[in-house]
Protein backbone atom coordinates (compact mmCIF):
# COMPACT_ATOMS: atom_id res chain seq x y z
CA UNK A 1 0.00 0.00 0.00
CA UNK A 2 2.92 2.34 0.61
CA UNK A 3 3.74 2.21 -3.11
CA UNK A 4 0.17 3.30 -3.93
CA UNK A 5 0.12 6.20 -1.46
CA UNK A 6 3.59 7.29 -2.54
CA UNK A 7 2.58 7.36 -6.21
CA UNK A 8 -0.52 9.49 -5.67
CA UNK A 9 0.94 11.87 -3.12
CA UNK A 10 2.18 14.48 -5.68
CA UNK A 11 -0.49 16.92 -6.85
CA UNK A 12 0.23 16.25 -10.55
CA UNK A 13 -0.43 12.53 -10.00
CA UNK A 14 -3.72 13.31 -8.28
CA UNK A 15 -4.77 15.47 -11.22
CA UNK A 16 -3.68 12.72 -13.63
CA UNK A 17 -5.79 10.20 -11.71
CA UNK A 18 -8.88 12.42 -11.63
CA UNK A 19 -8.59 13.38 -15.29
CA UNK A 20 -8.10 9.79 -16.39
CA UNK A 21 -11.04 8.52 -14.31
CA UNK A 22 -13.30 11.17 -15.84
CA UNK A 23 -12.12 10.06 -19.28
CA UNK A 24 -12.99 6.47 -18.37
CA UNK A 25 -16.60 7.40 -17.57
CA UNK A 26 -17.09 9.15 -20.92
CA UNK A 27 -15.39 6.46 -23.00
CA UNK A 28 -17.16 3.60 -21.19
CA UNK A 29 -20.63 5.05 -21.79
CA UNK A 30 -20.08 5.72 -25.48
CA UNK A 31 -17.68 2.81 -26.00
CA UNK A 32 -20.42 0.36 -25.00
CA UNK A 33 -22.49 1.41 -28.00
CA UNK A 34 -19.38 1.43 -30.21
CA UNK A 35 -18.57 -2.18 -29.28
CA UNK A 36 -22.16 -3.45 -29.50
CA UNK A 37 -22.74 -1.80 -32.90
CA UNK A 38 -19.37 -2.80 -34.37
CA UNK A 39 -18.23 0.80 -34.86
CA UNK A 40 -14.67 0.27 -33.66
CA UNK A 41 -13.13 1.34 -36.98
CA UNK A 42 -15.19 4.53 -36.98
CA UNK A 43 -14.16 5.21 -33.38
CA UNK A 44 -10.51 4.77 -34.28
CA UNK A 45 -10.89 7.04 -37.30
CA UNK A 46 -12.60 9.76 -35.26
CA UNK A 47 -9.84 9.56 -32.66
CA UNK A 48 -7.42 10.47 -35.47
CA UNK A 49 -9.86 12.86 -37.13
CA UNK A 50 -9.65 15.36 -34.26
CA UNK A 51 -5.93 16.00 -34.94
CA UNK A 52 -6.39 18.83 -37.49
CA UNK A 53 -8.70 20.69 -35.13
CA UNK A 54 -6.31 20.34 -32.20
CA UNK A 55 -3.37 21.31 -34.40
CA UNK A 56 -5.09 24.51 -35.54
CA UNK A 57 -5.98 25.28 -31.93
CA UNK A 58 -2.33 24.90 -30.91
CA UNK A 59 -1.12 27.15 -33.72
CA UNK A 60 -3.82 29.82 -33.43
CA UNK A 61 -4.06 29.87 -29.66
CA UNK A 62 -7.67 28.86 -28.98
CA UNK A 63 -9.11 25.95 -26.97
CA UNK A 64 -8.00 22.52 -28.24
CA UNK A 65 -11.31 21.11 -27.00
CA UNK A 66 -13.26 23.33 -29.39
CA UNK A 67 -10.93 22.47 -32.26
CA UNK A 68 -11.12 18.75 -31.55
CA UNK A 69 -14.91 18.72 -31.28
CA UNK A 70 -15.43 20.69 -34.50
CA UNK A 71 -12.99 18.43 -36.38
CA UNK A 72 -14.69 15.27 -35.08
CA UNK A 73 -18.13 16.54 -36.06
CA UNK A 74 -16.81 17.51 -39.49
CA UNK A 75 -15.33 14.07 -40.04
CA UNK A 76 -18.46 12.21 -38.91
CA UNK A 77 -20.54 14.41 -41.22
CA UNK A 78 -18.20 13.77 -44.15
CA UNK A 79 -18.37 10.00 -43.55
CA UNK A 80 -22.17 10.18 -43.71
CA UNK A 81 -22.16 12.34 -46.87
CA UNK A 82 -19.64 10.18 -48.73
CA UNK A 83 -21.35 6.89 -47.84
CA UNK A 84 -24.87 8.19 -48.61
CA UNK A 85 -24.14 10.17 -51.79
CA UNK A 86 -21.70 7.80 -53.55
CA UNK A 87 -21.39 4.11 -54.30
CA UNK A 88 -18.44 3.96 -51.92
CA UNK A 89 -19.09 1.80 -48.87
CA UNK A 90 -19.00 3.34 -45.40
CA UNK A 91 -15.81 1.55 -44.34
CA UNK A 92 -14.04 2.88 -47.45
CA UNK A 93 -15.21 6.41 -46.70
CA UNK A 94 -13.96 6.05 -43.13
CA UNK A 95 -10.59 4.78 -44.34
CA UNK A 96 -10.16 7.65 -46.79
CA UNK A 97 -11.07 10.31 -44.25
CA UNK A 98 -8.99 8.57 -41.58
CA UNK A 99 -5.81 8.94 -43.62
CA UNK A 100 -6.77 12.35 -44.96
CA UNK A 101 -7.49 13.92 -41.56
CA UNK A 102 -4.39 12.39 -39.98
CA UNK A 103 -2.21 13.69 -42.82
CA UNK A 104 -3.78 17.15 -42.63
CA UNK A 105 -3.20 17.27 -38.88
CA UNK A 106 0.47 16.35 -39.17
CA UNK A 107 0.96 18.90 -41.97
CA UNK A 108 -0.58 21.63 -39.81
CA UNK A 109 1.48 20.69 -36.74
CA UNK A 110 4.66 20.63 -38.87
CA UNK A 111 4.27 24.39 -39.18
CA UNK A 112 4.92 24.73 -35.45
CA UNK A 113 8.46 25.47 -34.30
CA UNK A 114 8.47 22.75 -31.65
CA UNK A 115 7.25 20.10 -34.10
CA UNK A 116 8.45 17.03 -32.19
CA UNK A 117 7.09 18.22 -28.85
CA UNK A 118 3.72 19.23 -30.28
CA UNK A 119 3.24 15.97 -32.18
CA UNK A 120 4.20 13.85 -29.19
CA UNK A 121 1.76 15.66 -26.89
CA UNK A 122 -0.94 15.60 -29.56
CA UNK A 123 -0.71 11.90 -30.41
CA UNK A 124 0.20 10.37 -27.06
CA UNK A 125 -1.14 12.89 -24.57
CA UNK A 126 0.41 14.18 -21.38
CA UNK A 127 -1.43 12.54 -18.49
CA UNK A 128 0.99 14.02 -15.95
CA UNK A 129 0.35 17.49 -17.35
CA UNK A 130 -3.42 17.52 -16.79
CA UNK A 131 -4.43 20.84 -15.23
CA UNK A 132 -7.38 21.94 -13.11
CA UNK A 133 -8.88 23.66 -16.16
CA UNK A 134 -8.57 20.43 -18.14
CA UNK A 135 -10.43 18.57 -15.41
CA UNK A 136 -13.19 21.17 -15.36
CA UNK A 137 -13.64 20.91 -19.13
CA UNK A 138 -13.63 17.12 -18.90
CA UNK A 139 -16.34 17.22 -16.24
CA UNK A 140 -18.55 19.37 -18.45
CA UNK A 141 -18.07 17.12 -21.49
CA UNK A 142 -18.62 13.94 -19.46
CA UNK A 143 -21.76 15.37 -17.85
CA UNK A 144 -23.18 16.04 -21.33
CA UNK A 145 -22.31 12.48 -22.39
CA UNK A 146 -23.98 11.05 -19.26
CA UNK A 147 -27.18 13.07 -19.64
CA UNK A 148 -27.51 12.28 -23.35
CA UNK A 149 -26.84 8.58 -22.72
CA UNK A 150 -29.72 8.48 -20.22
CA UNK A 151 -32.13 10.55 -22.33
CA UNK A 152 -31.35 8.74 -25.59
CA UNK A 153 -30.98 5.25 -24.10
CA UNK A 154 -34.07 3.76 -25.81
CA UNK A 155 -33.29 5.17 -29.29
CA UNK A 156 -29.68 3.99 -28.99
CA UNK A 157 -30.84 0.55 -27.83
CA UNK A 158 -33.28 0.20 -30.71
CA UNK A 159 -30.67 1.45 -33.17
CA UNK A 160 -28.17 -1.12 -31.88
CA UNK A 161 -30.32 -4.24 -31.94
CA UNK A 162 -33.14 -3.56 -34.43
CA UNK A 163 -32.79 -0.55 -36.72
CA UNK A 164 -35.91 -1.47 -38.71
CA UNK A 165 -38.03 -1.65 -35.57
CA UNK A 166 -36.62 1.68 -34.42
CA UNK A 167 -37.89 3.17 -37.69
CA UNK A 168 -41.39 1.72 -37.21
CA UNK A 169 -41.52 2.99 -33.63
CA UNK A 170 -40.77 6.50 -34.86
CA UNK A 171 -37.40 6.76 -33.14
CA UNK A 172 -35.65 8.30 -36.16
CA UNK A 173 -32.57 6.05 -36.40
CA UNK A 174 -30.69 8.57 -38.56
CA UNK A 175 -30.99 11.21 -35.86
CA UNK A 176 -30.00 8.65 -33.23
CA UNK A 177 -26.96 7.75 -35.34
CA UNK A 178 -25.99 11.42 -35.63
CA UNK A 179 -26.41 11.90 -31.88
CA UNK A 180 -24.28 8.84 -31.18
CA UNK A 181 -21.51 10.13 -33.45
CA UNK A 182 -21.65 13.50 -31.67
CA UNK A 183 -21.32 11.78 -28.29
CA UNK A 184 -18.46 9.69 -29.66
CA UNK A 185 -16.70 12.88 -30.71
CA UNK A 186 -17.36 14.45 -27.31
CA UNK A 187 -16.01 11.43 -25.42
CA UNK A 188 -12.81 11.57 -27.49
CA UNK A 189 -12.49 15.27 -26.78
CA UNK A 190 -12.93 14.60 -23.05
CA UNK A 191 -10.10 12.06 -23.10
CA UNK A 192 -7.39 13.16 -25.53
CA UNK A 193 -5.67 15.53 -23.07
CA UNK A 194 -4.93 12.66 -20.71
CA UNK A 195 -3.97 9.83 -23.07
CA UNK A 196 -3.67 11.36 -26.54
CA UNK A 197 -5.60 10.89 -29.74
CA UNK A 198 -3.91 7.62 -30.73
CA UNK A 199 -4.35 5.93 -27.35
CA UNK A 200 -7.88 7.12 -26.53
CA UNK A 201 -9.08 4.26 -28.70
CA UNK A 202 -7.74 1.84 -26.06
CA UNK A 203 -10.12 3.19 -23.41
CA UNK A 204 -12.95 3.57 -25.91
CA UNK A 205 -12.93 -0.11 -26.92
CA UNK A 206 -10.85 -2.07 -24.38
CA UNK A 207 -12.97 -1.87 -21.18
CA UNK A 208 -16.37 -2.15 -22.95
CA UNK A 209 -15.16 -5.18 -24.96
CA UNK A 210 -13.87 -6.82 -21.78
CA UNK A 211 -17.11 -6.03 -19.95
CA UNK A 212 -19.12 -7.66 -22.75
CA UNK A 213 -17.32 -10.92 -21.98
CA UNK A 214 -18.48 -10.77 -18.36
CA UNK A 215 -22.02 -9.36 -18.51
CA UNK A 216 -24.68 -9.01 -21.19
CA UNK A 217 -27.15 -6.25 -20.26
CA UNK A 218 -26.23 -2.82 -21.62
CA UNK A 219 -26.32 -0.93 -18.28
CA UNK A 220 -24.24 -3.69 -16.67
CA UNK A 221 -21.69 -3.45 -19.50
CA UNK A 222 -21.41 0.31 -18.94
CA UNK A 223 -20.88 -0.04 -15.18
CA UNK A 224 -18.46 -2.96 -15.52
CA UNK A 225 -16.55 -1.12 -18.25
CA UNK A 226 -16.18 1.91 -16.00
CA UNK A 227 -14.81 -0.24 -13.17
CA UNK A 228 -12.39 -2.03 -15.49
CA UNK A 229 -11.27 1.28 -16.98
CA UNK A 230 -10.68 2.70 -13.50
CA UNK A 231 -8.58 -0.36 -12.65
CA UNK A 232 -6.52 0.15 -15.82
CA UNK A 233 -6.01 3.82 -14.94
CA UNK A 234 -4.77 3.10 -11.41
CA UNK A 235 -2.52 0.26 -12.55
CA UNK A 236 -1.18 2.29 -15.48
CA UNK A 237 -0.37 5.33 -13.36
CA UNK A 238 1.32 3.19 -10.70
CA UNK A 239 3.55 1.50 -13.26
CA UNK A 240 4.25 4.83 -14.93
CA UNK A 241 5.26 6.48 -11.65
CA UNK A 242 7.47 3.69 -10.34
CA UNK A 243 9.03 2.54 -13.61
CA UNK A 244 9.12 5.72 -15.71
CA UNK A 245 6.90 4.53 -18.56
CA UNK A 246 4.61 6.78 -20.63
CA UNK A 247 1.43 7.25 -18.58
CA UNK A 248 -1.18 7.33 -21.35
CA UNK A 249 0.33 4.39 -23.22
CA UNK A 250 0.56 2.32 -20.03
CA UNK A 251 -3.10 2.98 -19.21
CA UNK A 252 -4.19 2.06 -22.74
CA UNK A 253 -2.00 -1.05 -22.63
CA UNK A 254 -3.61 -2.25 -19.40
CA UNK A 255 -7.10 -1.65 -20.81
CA UNK A 256 -6.30 -3.96 -23.74
CA UNK A 257 -4.45 -6.50 -21.57
CA UNK A 258 -7.57 -6.90 -19.43
CA UNK A 259 -9.49 -8.21 -22.43
CA UNK A 260 -7.04 -11.02 -23.13
CA UNK A 261 -6.73 -11.92 -19.45
CA UNK A 262 -10.51 -12.26 -19.13
CA UNK A 263 -10.72 -14.12 -22.45
CA UNK A 264 -8.05 -16.59 -21.31
CA UNK A 265 -9.84 -17.01 -17.98
CA UNK A 266 -13.09 -17.80 -19.78
CA UNK A 267 -11.44 -20.38 -21.99
CA UNK A 268 -9.86 -22.08 -18.96
CA UNK A 269 -13.21 -22.09 -17.14
CA UNK A 270 -14.97 -23.63 -20.17
CA UNK A 271 -12.28 -26.30 -20.49
CA UNK A 272 -12.62 -27.18 -16.79
CA UNK A 273 -16.41 -27.45 -17.03
CA UNK A 274 -16.11 -29.78 -20.03
CA UNK A 275 -13.52 -31.99 -18.36
CA UNK A 276 -15.48 -32.35 -15.11
CA UNK A 277 -18.31 -34.58 -16.48
CA UNK A 278 -15.74 -36.78 -18.23
CA UNK A 279 -13.82 -37.19 -14.98
CA UNK A 280 -17.01 -38.07 -13.08
CA UNK A 281 -18.02 -40.62 -15.72
CA UNK A 282 -14.58 -42.21 -15.58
Amino acid sequence: MDAVFEAFEPAFMQRALIGSLIAVVATSLVGTWVVLRGLAFLGDALAHGVIPGIALAVLWGFSPIIGAFVAALAMSGLVTVVSNRTVVREDTAIGLLFVGMLSLGIIIVSRARSFTTEVTALLFGDVLGVTTDDIRNQLIATAVVLVCTVVLYRPFLALTFNRAKAQTLGMHPRLAQAALLALLALSIVASFQAIGTLLVFGLLVGPPATASLLVHRVPAIMVTSTLLGALAVVAGLLVSFHHGTAGGATIAGFSVLQFFVVLAGREVAVALRRSRPAAIAA
